[in-house]
């Protein structure tokens, strides 16, 4: 009997029967935009290997004007057709099923030429949108239709109608960005108009014996969003204009709500999804922070969905269906969605990718294959990179010894996992701990490395991470002066009032880590969703609380403070660092930028604003969180003594803790030895 009797049925759409309720839910990789289809498709030739049910692409515009940014990758000519047949053929010959989503960006277009129900702004984007005339409209409706088509024409099996997330046909359904008074705008019957012309016309265009899905947006998490009857109203409208399959869109882009970051509870929005079940005919797809089979599961069994949607879970684990199908869940390299890789990298207009696993979306360059010759290899350091290095090596056949001088597996990562919100990073130091327990690699725990443990090994990689910066602040050391590593590893005393120095992501961390008290929110969705305003759409459009976010009174009263002029956390992570900084508000964390630091005293950290007279920050504990200097001295020791080492990780750059920027080395690294 299988684990995952729900998750691993099939489901028999009429025409067509997906092996399993898994889809994997759309994201833009920036593959499409280089020209790079052998790429493209060698990325969803080994999804489909993996085994998932239905794989939805990233956005293809419609038209021009419709897309993400100018030179988006759609779907018009002749020679992008040839393309996508490419993709489409690969995943088929590997037994798989491939969807394409039409994505019109309307007002969230990042370009001059993009246009909308209403000349209104976003504030994601700094261009004003042309409102669309009824011809205007009609062409985007054609041009959608077209698309569909063509996707038929070039192979796939479906389309995805983007309808949720605050794009084009968003914007028509909320009376905020539509203030029409013509047919298309004013009531919910003429405002839900265009999405329903666009679905007919589509199921017009593929014929009956195509899956057709529409992304809906079920709780839009903004300011004049749709209610949940108007919500309802519009899924029975997709029903009879002939969509197969309901999908489940969270929050717009603009939405001050959290809705896929590592923070958010597991399944945090299923309840969304489970309040459609049984009242619409068609199949439905919970999504959003569903990253085990386990959970999948359960919602699948509870009642909650069809189907579930994973995106992200397959840039880390490819194999992740057939891993849980055949009894190897334990292996499936976790989710923690950290953003880091994956959005932060589209966002920044990059090729994405995954901090748990750098081949991904890299597959054809980043190979672990068999090595020419076994060497015996040395691996120094059990953070991020020492474990990602050794892991390869010894996939590729190399015999590894693992020198950790802690007791336990996992550095840098032990200090993330005890952070209020980034409870995931538990389950990524337990999958490389069961990865490593499970291979040939000789464990030296509890044992710090000598110069003479190394020599005679073919290869040394040093991955000894970093040591705490002291920033010299006249004062320091003293009794109330902490490290950040005292803090979260060694469990220092903290008073009721502290100054935290330095706000990068560890300083947050530690003001995070500081401010919290009681059980995380992470871990309790009710709990979360007063901490964000997070209402039910039944009751309040939109599903926003109209009392707003209440988070729990802080633990201690924190003062986060930098050298650099600014806000600070604008260095963090594109697409979480305002989920940062709002949860620090949230708890009256005090940030200040610009400050020079004179001298620490009994009173607290005394500072100088540009050219202002002194003053005083009082502070119990002053926290230092100043950056990091690199552990290196033993690969030095061994070049004195004539034996060449690999420096990776924190040992070799130690400007910020970077796991992304430490695995994606270790991996390369230890592919090429």
């Amino acid at each position: 009997m299988s684990l995952y009797p729900h998750l691993l049925a099939p489901l028999d759409l009429g025409f067509t029967t997906l092996g399993n309720r898994v889809m994997m839910g759309s994201m833009h990789t920036g593959l499409e935009e280089r020209g790079d289809w052998p790429r493209v498709a060698e990325y969803f030739a080994e999804r489909a290997r993996g085994g998932v049910g239905l794989m939805v692409t990233g956005g293809m515009a419609p038209n021009p004007e419709g897309g993400v940014f100018p030179g988006a990758a759609g779907l018009y000519t002749d020679e992008d057709l040839a393309n996508h047949r490419l993709v489409t053929e690969r995943v088929h010959a590997e037994g798989g099923k491939i969807a394409m989503q039409i994505l019109h960006a309307g007002r969230y277009a990042y370009g001059p030429d993009c246009v909308a129900p209403s000349a209104i702004k976003s504030p994601i984007s700094p261009f004003k949108p042309r409102a669309l005339d009824e011809e205007g409209i009609e062409k985007q409706i054609a041009d959608m239709a077209m698309a569909a088509e063509r996707a038929r024409a070039a192979g796939y099996d479906g389309v995805e109608v983007m309808g949720s997330e605050g794009y084009f046909i968003n914007q028509f359904l909320c009376a905020a960005t539509n203030q029409r008074a013509d047919r298309w705008g004013g009531d919910y019957e003429n405002r839900m108009r265009l999405a329903v012309e666009v679905m007919r016309r589509v199921r017009a265009a593929v014929g009956r014996d195509f899956i057709v899905i529409y992304r809906i947006s079920l709780i839009d998490l903004v300011p004049g969003g749709q209610s949940f009857d108007e919500v309802l109203r519009l899924a029975h409208a997709m029903e009879d204009a002939g969509a197969t399959i309901l999908n489940t869109g969270i929050g717009w882009h603009e939405a001050r709500v959290p809705t896929i970051a590592t923070s958010v509870p597991r399944a945090g929005w299923a309840w969304v999804t489970r309040k459609l079940m049984g009242r619409i005919g068609l199949p439905l797809v919970t999504s959003n922070r569903i990253n085990t089979p386990e959970v999948a599961e359960d919602l699948l069994a509870g009642g909650a969905a069809d189907m579930v949607s994973m995106a992200r879970p397959f840039l880390a684990d490819p194999d992740f269906v057939a891993k849980a199908a055949s009894g190897r869940a334990a292996e499936i390299a976790p989710c923690i969605a950290c953003n880091q890789a994956c959005l932060d990298h589209t966002f920044e207009g990059r090729v994405s990718s995954c901090l748990v696993n750098p081949r991904a979306c890299h597959e054809l360059e980043l190979r672990y294959t068999p090595a020419a010759q076994a060497k015996t290899v040395a691996v120094v350091g059990a953070g991020p990179a020492g474990l990602m290095a050794a892991l390869v090596a010894d996939t590729r056949g190399h015999a590894v010894t693992l020198f950790e001088a802690e007791a336990e597996l996992g550095g840098q990562l032990n200090m993330a996992r005890k952070i209020p919100g980034k409870e995931e990073f538990h389950g990524l130091v337990e999958w490389f701990a069961r990865l490593v327990q499970s291979a040939r690699i000789t464990q030296r725990l509890g044992h710090r490395a000598r110069l003479e443990d190394l020599l005679g090994f073919d290869e040394v990689i040093i991955a000894t991470g970093v040591t705490p910066r002291d920033p010299a602040i006249p004062g320091s050391p003293a009794p109330h002066v902490l490290r950040y590593t005292d803090v979260l590893r060694g469990g220092a005393e903290v008073g009721a009032r502290v100054v935290i120095v330095g706000a990068g992501g560890i300083g947050f961390d530690v003001a995070e880590y500081l401010a919290h008290a009681g059980p995380s929110a992470t871990e309790d969705l009710a709990l979360w969703q007063r901490e964000w305003g997070v209402a039910d759409p039944a009751a309040h459009p939109g599903g926003l609380a109209p009392e707003g976010p209440r988070p729990a009174p802080p633990a201690r009263q924190i003062t986060l403070v930098q050298r650099k002029p600014g806000k600070p956390g604008k260095t963090l992570g594109k697409t979480t660092g305002w989920i940062h900084r709002a949860s620090l508000s949230g708890k009256g964390v005090t940030m200040i930028g610009g400050l020079s630091y004179q001298r620490i005293t009994e009173e607290g950290l005394v500072v100088r604003r540009g050219e202002g007279p002194e003053e005083v920050l009082p502070a119990d504990t002053i926290v230092l969180c100043t950056g990091q200097e690199p552990l290196r001295d033993l690969a030095e020791s061994l070049r004195d003594a004539g034996q060449s080492a690999h420096v990776i990780g924190g040992a070799d750059v130690a400007t910020e803790l970077d796991a992304k920027r430490a695995i994606d080395q270790a991996a390369r690294l230890a592919a090429r030895l």
